[in-house]
């Protein structure tokens, strides 16, 4: 079982691997507070700011596919659309605790939480 602390994903696109193997299927952990701190060190984003997300999503994502080892090599092949669904990802579990969105049903005005682990979002 996952810890309320994992959330399990979908890639929309998905990560294709050396050998030509898909991986959509993930996990991403909530960050701690050194997991954003610690790649400001990296000279990698020292010298391209734009390179701390790829660092930042290689500490938290625990698996994709079969893949239990990330690093931000990895984080650099993905496809753009998955790049920012993962963004949006981080965002949303690690600002609320969930997966999830609140909506409002239009004709009972009901609120109830819809999780968005995947693609089709």
């Amino acid at each position: 079982m996952i810890p309320d602390t994992e959330f399990p994903f979908t890639l929309p696109r998905g990560y294709v691997d050396a050998d030509g193997a898909l991986h959509r299927e993930g996990v991403m952990r909530l960050a701690t507070a050194f997991d954003e701190i610690a790649p400001m060190k990296d000279p990698r984003v020292q010298g391209n700011p734009g390179y701390l997300v790829l660092i930042l999503l290689s500490r938290v994502i625990t698996k994709l596919g079969s893949l239990s080892h990330l690093n931000p090599k990895v984080m650099e092949g993905l496809f753009a659309a998955d790049l920012a669904f993962l963004q949006d990802f981080y965002q949303r579990i690690n600002d609320t605790g969930r997966a999830g969105i609140t909506v409002t049903c239009p004709q009972c005005e009901t609120e109830f939480v819809v999780e968005l682990t995947g693609a089709g979002e």
